[in-house]
């Protein structure tokens, strides 16, 4: 691979040397069993799935070879070229990216399809997304149960003019994660400003927002501080609400790695989770054979509870220090670069240690222990992910992961760093091109972008804050007449009926919408809801079809080049950004010059300008192409990119979680899935079906419920039934699988700062038979609003 280098803004001077080889001596300490290729053991079986991913591409092999060979990953953000990384030598595969394979290789739908709604109705996500590409624009509108064939003319001057009929307050964009690349992330945040509008979103903010900006606080970054490679060799490793053996496999090789270097991984989440207990790497052989042994311990945390853990954590810094300065801080480190230490101390100390333990859900000694860990490693990565985000307070949870590794002074060199760990490949770029409300290309939505960017793009932003997509959707049932109901939505991917909180509420929502606009490859089920007045289908491209390639992020700020790939194409289907230039000229063709690209090089040019990050993308033009921007390592030195250059140590409360007595905390989780793409009914780590209820079994004994017995978990926003399954958790805390658990959480419940949608709520479980023959008798006698449950 050709490594380019970009020149960069101040923030890190190191450059990344590229892949390193790896250890692979067989060390049977590290072994997770004795019998051969793990059998009789729940575990995924790779390669009886490789045979099936095989079976399903058998129409186009060739295709499906070449993609897996010369593009570079559109499933989890590690940033795999081909079949290599800028990690490891070798080569790296794994099912997350053979299960989303066959979404490139699909024939086009047969229009038979296209003449019964009510049809396609029946069938699943999973159902529809087997049927095929969408072949061509398709219109449907109010009273009709078919789709129409129409062309690309006509879907294109439907749309603009509803747009030119409208206030661009009423019009709102969004893009989901699938492959998307940061060319048509940048085409889309240039021309929603263009057509002004400030309604423009993506599916990283809904994930990982809080990430951005509590980093930008308290370090003054919107990115991962460090790279893959600072975790081979750290004293330890911490993720924090993140299962990357689940989420990200090819990952699991390089904890292998660092377990090989002697260092101490760690998994705090309520969920002793089994894909980070042991795994099986089947391109390592001897972790084929007999596994690995991945987390050295659990702190199994309340769900919200990590707050206080970690107040718990520094409480004890404090403490240790007024016993021996120096034994637990850094104080050279808090002297030359951080803020706050002082009011950061008096808070913590201030903490009582009975709150601490009881919203934790972990003893003084457990907290104490961790504390001890940190303390004594001279070096420390911490990663996280939605455990962290997707909570009302999650801005607030990652200032405090921040807290510690400034204490420790765990920032800008090697083997020390902050990693927001990305789910898919093209969710870094995105904020980055200014695909979102609370961004632009390269910086802030703020006065000093907004005079930069409007001195490249030669015209006015819009000044107004732009909306989250959730309220965007929620704008859609205001009255008529208001400046921001929204009446035109336009999506890139993305199924919100499966995503959101209140699936039947987000109906309601798009069904209140005039046009809905769905561009994508396949169908889903929020392309079949009814629109006021029309939904518009329009074919995309894959990132392996655009003319010219295109170039994602990974987590670490690699910007990989991934190379057109030659195959079979649907042939009306058209690169996004293409779309979204033929649109725009359509909306005004007076200006329609301002928002013009003729080639997808001639966009990464225009790129290196819009964010100075970036200066390199413009020479991305070969497979195997790729820079880091930012170099090796973010505040490198112990340096920020604040205003004062230092770092910002913050006070965090303790929250209120709201679980009154006798009710417990449910969290939402993934299984055998690509986001909302369920590729299994059973999570191969543990054997749990999508319908199963993960509970403690003493809180069950309690219930007086057997394992496998059909329970309901309820609170006033749903009820979900499904099977009583025992598994380590965390007393108190329950986890169903995501999307079918969303009818427990509210809606409209955001974090303060970020905007995140809140996916955890309180709520009461029972058995089946106890809470129908209770809802028999006492809905009849009283109203319902007397028996919601009030979870504050």
């Amino acid at each position: 691979m050709e490594f380019t280098r970009g020149e960069t803004k101040e923030m890190g001077k190191t450059k990344h040397g590229g892949p390193i080889k790896l250890d692979t001596s067989w060390k049977p300490s590290l072994w997770a069993s004795l019998m051969p290729m793990g059998l009789g053991k729940i575990k995924p079986h790779h390669i009886r799935d490789t045979m099936k991913v095989a079976y399903d591409n058998r129409d186009n092999l060739g295709y499906a070879y070449r993609i897996l060979t010369q593009g570079v990953c559109d499933g989890c953000a590690l940033g795999v070229s081909g079949l290599y990384d800028q990690t490891l030598t070798g080569p790296h595969l794994c099912t997350t990216r053979l299960n989303v394979l066959r979404l490139n290789t699909m024939p086009a739908m047969d229009a038979k399809w296209f003449e019964d709604v009510n049809a396609l109705r029946k069938l699943s996500s999973e159902e529809l997304r087997k049927l095929g590409r969408i072949p061509y624009p398709l219109s449907r509108k109010p009273g009709e149960n078919k789709f129409t064939r129409i062309s690309w003319d006509e879907a294109l001057n439907r749309i603009a003019r509803k747009i030119k009929n409208i206030s661009p307050k009423q019009l709102a964009f969004f893009l989901t994660a699938r492959g998307i690349t940061n060319e048509v992330y940048y085409t889309a945040a240039k021309m929603a400003r263009f057509l002004g509008t400030n309604n423009i979103d993506n599916a990283s903010r809904i994930c990982h927002s809080p990430s951005k900006t509590a980093l930008k606080r308290s370090v003054g970054i919107g990115a991962s501080s460090c790279n893959y490679q600072d975790w081979i060799g750290t004293d330890v490793l911490v993720f924090w609400g993140s299962v990357p053996g689940n989420n990200q496999p090819v990952s699991t090789k390089y904890m292998y790695a660092a377990k090989k270097a002697g260092t101490k991984i760690i998994l705090i989440n309520p969920y002793r989770e089994p894909a980070m207990e042991k795994y099986w790497i089947p391109s390592v052989p001897d972790s084929a054979l007999f596994g690995t042994k991945i987390a050295d311990d659990f702190y199994q945390v309340n769900i919200g509870g990590d707050i206080a853990f970690m107040n718990g954590v520094m409480k004890i810094w404090f403490e240790m220090e007024e016993a021996k300065p120096g034994s637990a801080i850094n104080h050279e480190f808090i002297k030359e670069h951080a803020n706050g230490i002082e009011e950061l101390r008096k808070h913590v100390m201030n903490e009582s240690w009975d709150k601490i333990v009881e919203s934790s859900g972990l003893s003084r000694e457990r907290i104490k222990e961790f504390a001890q860990l940190l303390a004594n490693s001279k070096n420390g990565v911490f990663v996280w992910s939605m455990g962290l985000t997707q909570h009302k307070f999650g801005t607030d949870n990652i200032s405090q992961v921040a807290n510690l590794a400034i204490l420790r002074g765990f920032l800008g060199r090697k083997h020390t760093g902050l990693m927001p760990i990305r789910g898919h490949s093209g969710v870094q770029g995105s904020g980055e091109m200014g695909a979102d409300p609370f961004s632009l290309p390269g910086g802030d939505f703020e006065e000093k972008s907004w005079n930069r960017i409007e001195k490249i793009w030669k015209f006015p932003i819009p000044k107004w804050q732009g909306d989250i997509v959730g309220i965007s959707l929620e704008n859609a049932v205001l009255p008529d007449g208001h400046e921001r109901k929204t009446r035109l939505f336009y999506t890139s991917g993305g199924n919100f009926l499966e995503t959101m909180p209140d699936p039947d509420f987000m109906q309601k929502c798009l069904e209140s919408i005039e046009v809905r606009v769905h561009q994508d490859i396949i169908f889903n089920t929020s392309t079949l809801v009814d629109a006021k007045e029309e939904v518009i289908v329009l074919p995309a491209m894959t990132r392996y079809e655009q003319p010219g390639g295109g170039t994602s992020t990974s987590t670490e700020r690699m910007v990989y080049f991934s190379a057109e790939v030659e195959g079979p194409r649907i042939e009306e289907a058209r690169a996004e950004w293409e779309i979204y230039v033929d649109l725009a000229a359509r909306v005004n063709p007076e200006k329609k010059h301002l928002m013009h690209f003729s080639s997808a090089a001639e966009i990464r040019a225009e790129i290196a300008l819009a964010n100075p990050n970036y200066d390199g993308i413009q020479h991305l033009k070969n497979r195997g192409d790729v820079f880091q921007w930012g170099g090796a390592w973010l505040c490198e030195g112990g340096v920020c990119p604040t205003p004062d250059g230092r770092a910002n140590l913050i006070p965090i409360e303790i929250p209120d979680l709201n679980k009154p007595e006798g009710h417990f905390y449910v969290t939402t989780r993934r299984g055998k899935q690509f986001n909302s793409m369920i590729y299994s009914k059973k999570d191969p780590f543990n054997n749990a079906d999508r319908y199963d209820i993960l509970i403690n079994a003493e809180d069950a004994k309690e219930l007086r419920i057997a394992e496998g017995e059909n329970i309901v978990v309820y609170n006033k926003y749903g009820t979900f039934q499904g099977r009583a399954k025992f598994e380590d958790t965390r007393r108190g805390n329950i986890q169903v699988h995501w999307p079918e658990g969303n009818v427990l959480i509210p809606k409209g419940v955001y974090e303060t700062y970020a905007g995140i949608p809140e996916y955890n709520t309180a709520v009461k479980v029972e058995k089946a038979d106890t809470f129908h023959a209770n809802k028999d008798l006492k809905y009849v006698e009283r109203e319902v609003e007397d028996l919601e449950v009030n979870v504050g």
